[in-house]
């Protein structure tokens, strides 16, 4: 299968803030890149867990490991580690989206009986 979302340097970064490793106590997890290409292919595609592709395993075992995640703090954890560098490549805004609130434009507020 096609690593399409993380990079080898994400994966880097990111690695060490995963549960199930070797080292931990406890059983160990499977493929935790795997697992993390499972979640961002839910969120990137909005779909239910249940229309996970095979590929990457059982639905309800990814989910209930992505529910244990999100106990533990995971997700903050790997967050906080991959924004220390922000990439700016797509930031950018957008005059359509942002709007000015009306006293900023010079507009007359207010209702006024006209002569």
């Amino acid at each position: 299968m096609d690593r399409l979302s993380l990079t080898d340097a994400q994966w880097a970064k990111m690695q060490p803030h995963c549960l199930g490793k070797v080292t931990d106590p406890g059983r160990t997890g499977g493929d935790g890149r795997l697992f993390l290409e499972a979640v961002l292919w839910i969120a990137r595609t909005g779909s239910p867990w249940r229309d996970l592709p095979p590929s990457f395993g059982k639905w309800n075992t990814v989910f209930k490991r992505f529910r244990d995640w999100v106990k533990a703090d995971v997700f903050k954890r790997i967050f906080d580690a991959v924004s220390d560098e922000p990439d700016m490549e797509y930031a950018m805004v957008d005059a359509t989206i942002v709007r000015v609130h009306r006293h900023g434009q010079g507009a007359k507020g207010g209702l006024r009986a006209r002569p």
